[in-house]
């Protein structure tokens, strides 16, 4: 029998198909995603508008809060997630192209900033219990000692600071 085009194997296909950049820093090792996307400690790392930035953004924020700023375990999970809601909120709501994220330590506190272009400000809603969306900001505003938006000529910054111990 003779096979027709499209009938090959999944391996031989799978082969042709580029490999996802989102996956590639994923699987890599945590200290090498500052090599290889940028250090948001030394300058505002750009993020594209997609869904994935929010993932990219939390391994970002991995890296520097377990290497090189060494903070608890705690405190390392509950900046990720907020890294996470703010990189996730500028993507589903800005329309910008891009995004950026910056991370800032001082005597004592860490401060994260995720800048975009659009001066929308962002809202904190209440939260209801059963509510499966709409929980970014009461998030931020739980676990971040502060938090809040700084409008830009063009654009704004939103951030939260943490105290750097438990």
């Amino acid at each position: 029998m003779v096979a027709m085009a499209g009938q090959g194997d999944v391996a031989s296909v799978t082969e042709r198909v580029p490999e996802d950049p989102a996956e590639a820093w994923c699987a890599e090792p945590v200290s090498t995603v500052l090599d290889r996307v940028g250090d948001p400690t030394v300058r505002e790392v750009p993020l594209p508008n997609r869904p994935e930035s929010a993932r990219l953004a939390r391994r970002l924020a991995e890296a520097v809060l377990q290497q090189r700023w060494v903070l608890s375990a705690q405190r390392t999970e509950y900046t990720v997630l907020l890294v996470s809601e703010l990189v996730g909120n500028a993507v589903r709501h800005t329309g910008a192209h891009t995004i950026g994220i910056r991370m800032l330590r001082r005597s004592g506190w860490i401060r994260v900033e995720v800048r975009d272009p659009s001066r929308g400000l962002p809202c904190l809603l209440p939260v209801g219990e059963l509510d499966t969306s709409g929980r970014g900001l009461f998030l931020v505003d739980t676990l971040a000692e502060r938090w809040g938006v700084d409008l830009l000529p063009r654009g704004k910054t939103t951030w939260f600071e943490m105290r750097a111990a438990d």
